[in-house]
């Protein structure tokens, strides 16, 4: 009986896991653009750092409102792009503005630091194709 019990506990945790592969991506609008508004790309700053977004092509939608054509802000702090087909993951690295907000004051410790924009839609889940920024690279003093 602890055989079928086990075997039928994997069966779920690998249907789960695909399902978690096939989270629907929702659509940007052609023509999109993301851009980090502030600081400048090379720009030396000192802690705190204000970062602004700008966002044209779509609209700014707080996290788990599904409607077409908004999604939210996931800000990338030293690390690569999140894989587009899933979730973006929430940690010190990728920074979600759920409430639709536009800007942010973070506290970065001295150094070179990148910063990237990407949107995502109500699920967390960027859009379908990416809408991202180009990324910029600060030195904090």
């Amino acid at each position: 009986m602890k055989i079928f019990r086990i075997s039928a506990l994997f069966t779920c945790l690998f249907a789960v896991a695909s399902w978690a592969d096939e989270i629907p991506r929702t659509a940007s609008k052609p023509g999109t653009t993301l851009a980090i508004l502030a600081p400048a790309d090379g720009a030396v700053v000192k802690s705190p750092v204000t970062v602004q977004f700008g966002l044209d092509g779509m609209g700014v939608a707080p996290a788990g409102v599904q409607s077409p054509g908004t999604g939210h802000h996931h800000l990338i702090i030293d690390a690569d792009l999140p894989a587009a087909e899933r979730p973006i993951p929430a940690d010190a690295n990728h920074r979600h503005f759920g409430g639709g907000q536009t800007q942010v004051t973070l506290d970065l410790p001295p150094g070179e630091h990148t910063l990237q924009l990407v949107l995502g839609d109500h699920h967390h889940v960027p859009h379908d194709p990416p809408v991202v920024s180009a990324p910029i690279s600060i030195s904090v003093e």
